[in-house]
Order: structure tokens, then sequence, then C-alpha cells
């Protein structure tokens, strides 16, 4: 039985996408413009000596698995927990949609300004060349996105899954899922996610989509405070 590693977003920071993170010794980061997205090798001696390099006074960023005191110059924003799913399910079928885009660099923009409207998770201007996006409009609105982040064979991360307010219930998440899926597992990758543990309307409709909880960790918002 697959699972989601603990250092799936190690693996995938030094491995497949290493050319869109920055950082070096026990720490890497994605370079700005992406997702802000933080990982240590280890977390027991999280290596923030070596994050100094490679961020500024202010920089905020996603963290999972530390759950230590931050040193000097640090300061904990924000604290959750979050499920990471792994799925089990059939392949979905074809999703035959004409009204579904695919999302290029001329979408960046609504694409964030919808990330920061429903909060998906981190999400940054340049986070669509991380995989495939795909997208419904409303005229010329983005109204709801999904797409893929973390790459660490075989597993692929559905990501960045969100609908605008005045368009939920009308099951485009759904859809866009069932396809970027698909053509994950056409590629003999293995779909996961991850989801925070309060967010019950999203985890529920993970589980029952054929996602399963692999384990659950910590996560904060950690910010650079001084120098």
């Amino acid at each position: 039985m697959a699972e989601v590693p603990e250092d799936v977003i190690w693996r995938t920071m030094t491995g497949v996408q290493s050319h869109f993170a920055i950082g070096s010794g026990g720490v890497r980061r994605y370079a700005d413009g992406f997702s802000p997205i933080l990982v240590f090798a280890d977390v027991a001696n999280p290596d923030f000596d070596s994050l100094m390099a490679c961020c500024q006074l202010g920089d905020r960023f996603y963290c999972e698995r530390w759950s230590g005191s931050p040193p000097e110059g640090w300061s904990i924003e924000a604290e959750s927990t979050m499920f990471k799913m792994i799925y089990e399910g059939p392949t979905p079928e074809p999703v035959d949609d004409e009204d579904m885009v695919e999302l290029g660099p001329e979408h960046a923009q609504q694409a964030l300004d919808l990330a920061l409207l429903t909060n998906p998770g981190p999400f940054g201007l340049r986070t669509l060349e991380l995989g495939s996006y795909y997208g419904y409009f409303d005229d010329d609105r983005l109204i709801a996105m999904a797409g893929e982040r973390f790459d660490a064979p075989p597993l692929r991360e559905v990501s960045g899954v969100c609908t605008h307010p005045d368009y939920v219930g009308r099951g485009y998440a759904k859809r866009l899922m069932h396809r970027v899926m698909r053509e994950e597992m056409e590629r003999g990758q293995i779909p996961f996610l991850h989801v925070l543990s309060h967010n019950e309307v999203a985890h529920g409709m993970y589980l029952r989509m054929g996602f399963r909880d692999s384990l659950e960790t910590i996560v904060r918002i950690v910010k650079r405070v001084s120098a």
C-alpha cells in the first residue's frame, strides 16, 4: 500500500523540481514568485542559518513538520495541522468539457487573484509553472481552477483547488481534479494532496473521491522579523 513519505517536499525540491528551488545545506525553498514554501532536511535540527542566506526581512513561508521554537529573528504567524492524502481509487473517466481551459502564463495574475480570494494554500505568480493547471471562466473571469505542485516520483500532487465563492456547488472542483488526476495516472503517477485538518468540507469530498489519509502533520507560517 503506497503512502505519502514525510519528506515528500524535500524530495521534490532536491529532485525533479530542484531548478525551481533555492537554498543550501539543510534547507530548500521555492524561488521568489513560486508558492512561498520552505522545507528542512532535518526538522529536529532546522537549518535556519542557511535559510537566512536565501530570504529577505519580512519574508513569510509555509513550513511543515517542524514544531520547535523559532530562533532569534523569526516568528510563527500561524499554526495548524494538515492531512497528506493519497489516491486509491480507479482512474477517473475522461472529462469531456469544452468549457474547461488549460491555464498558461497569460492567466497567472487571475490564478493568483483567485488563490488570494479563496486561500487554497500558498500560491505565487509563477505557481502555474509547477505543473498542468486547468480552469473555468465566466466571460473573461477565472472562477475555478486545479493543477499540480509537488513532484516526487511516483507521487504527483493535486493542488491549487479552488472555486470563487459565487460559483461553489456546481461541481467545478471535482471535474477539474478528475482531469488532473487522470493525466497523472496515465503517466504512471500516483495522485496525492494536502488539506487542512479543520477543512471538513474539502476533506470529506476528497475521501468520497477515493483519497485516503496517509498522515497528519503540523504546518506553520513563519516570518523573518529581523536580520
